[in-house]
């Protein structure tokens, strides 16, 4: 059974993954369907004893460890930015478009240390038309001071839409993909995915002075430059440093 996040890993024996408004613990219990938008839109406890009255488990006793994680889903002006149904799917966590990673099993570590590019997903996408994807960081070094935005972590060109269905991220590599590394205690990073149509016989490229550095990419410019108009698609994921 795949636990009640889309695209989200299996279960492992003894363990259960659900999400809830934010990162709550509960005691070791097997895969219960409990559908993602009833509770995102409950509040913690109520979720946390939902979950508990669905699969038959006692309610959690303080000091044992939990195996379930809570995922907390983006609201307000950050969930606006999630638009065309497009996927960001990292190994275990699956799809992680338009969330927060959550720190337990050390998927912050992980995902900043650990795991490669993920696959981006866009099932709309025309297969006679060809792709630019770019990853960007518009917080650095803080969201509350972005004086370097945006900093590029990965950009690639020439996707055919074939592939993006299958969520095979295939095509001209301008930057190599650069794993989310917040730094400490600067809060919450946006890890922004937007997915352009790339324009006919347009021969995207990067400036020599763009290459030499990842960060304060002028992306409003480049877009402008190649023609590129607005994101089909788009979505983001927030992440912070893995201790803090």
């Amino acid at each position: 059974m795949v636990c009640g996040r889309k695209h989200s890993r299996r279960c492992q024996p003894g363990e259960t993954i659900s999400t809830a408004t934010s990162e709550l613990q509960a005691l070791p219990q097997s895969c219960s369907p409990i559908p993602r938008t009833w509770l995102g839109r409950m509040r913690p406890l109520g979720a946390l004893f939902l979950a508990a009255l669905l699969t038959g488990a006692a309610a959690p006793w303080p000091d044992e460890p939990s195996r379930t994680c809570f995922f907390q889903m983006l609201s307000g002006g950050d969930s606006f930015f999630c638009r065309g149904d497009l996927e960001v799917i990292y190994p275990e966590l699956g799809d992680v478009g338009c969330s927060y990673i959550p720190k337990c099993h050390q998927y912050r570590e992980r995902i900043s240390r650990e795991w490669g590019s993920p696959r981006v997903r866009y099932p709309q996408a025309d297969k006679n038309k060809k792709y630019v994807l770019m990853l960007v960081d518009p917080d650095v070094p803080s969201r509350a001071n972005p004086r370097s935005r945006f900093w590029r972590h990965w950009l690639v060109t020439n996707i055919p839409g074939a592939n993006l269905r299958t969520g095979d991220v295939k095509g001209h590599v301008l930057t190599d993909y650069v794993r989310p590394t917040p730094p400490p205690r600067s809060g919450y990073h946006r890890y922004q995915l937007l997915l352009h149509e790339q324009p006919e016989h347009e021969a995207i490229t990067l400036s020599p002075e763009e290459r030499i550095s990842l960060g304060s990419w002028a992306m409003e410019s480049f877009v402008k430059q190649f023609r590129l108009g607005s994101p089909v698609a788009s979505t983001q994921f927030l992440t912070k440093y893995h201790q803090d």
